[in-house]
């Protein structure tokens, strides 16, 4: 398992080669689920890969990406939750597209991002910073 003492630096274009390897950390204490959800794309454009596709790549199963952000070339289908007027943008490897953004609609919570999104996010911004992994 990498440590996040060898975490690569970010690269515009190559976000995943940053967070890839801390996803399979993760995902290997314990057992392999069924639907992996990820901040992000799954697919960038057409047949180009983003962090979902090569999370699905190493894993199989079906993975969700979940974008508050359009990237242009990206075919995403637009899910707006609650009240918001501003959609989530949903790309899918092992599932069809339209299918698990039907999934992230149905998700818990009343606002733009489910509930479960943003306790991850918030956990992931207040976890202890390795001063040696460079951020």
């Amino acid at each position: 398992m990498q440590s996040f003492a060898t975490v690569a630096d970010y690269e515009p274009g190559s976000f995943y080669r940053r967070e890839l390897p801390c996803l399979l950390g993760v995902l290997a204490l314990g057992p392999r689920p069924d639907v992996v959800v990820v901040d992000g794309y799954v697919w960038l454009a057409g047949d180009v890969p983003g962090l979902g596709a090569h999370l699905h790549a190493a894993l199989g199963g079906v993975v969700v990406g979940v974008a508050k952000t359009r990237f242009a070339s990206a075919a995403a289908v637009e899910v707006c939750r609650g009240a918001s007027r501003s959609p989530l943008f949903v790309t899918a490897a092992g599932a069809a597209a339209e299918v698990v953004a039907a999934w992230v609609a149905k998700m818990h919570g009343p606002y733009r991002v489910p509930t479960l999104l943003k306790r991850v996010d918030a956990l992931a911004r207040t976890a202890p910073q390795n001063p040696d992994a460079g951020g």
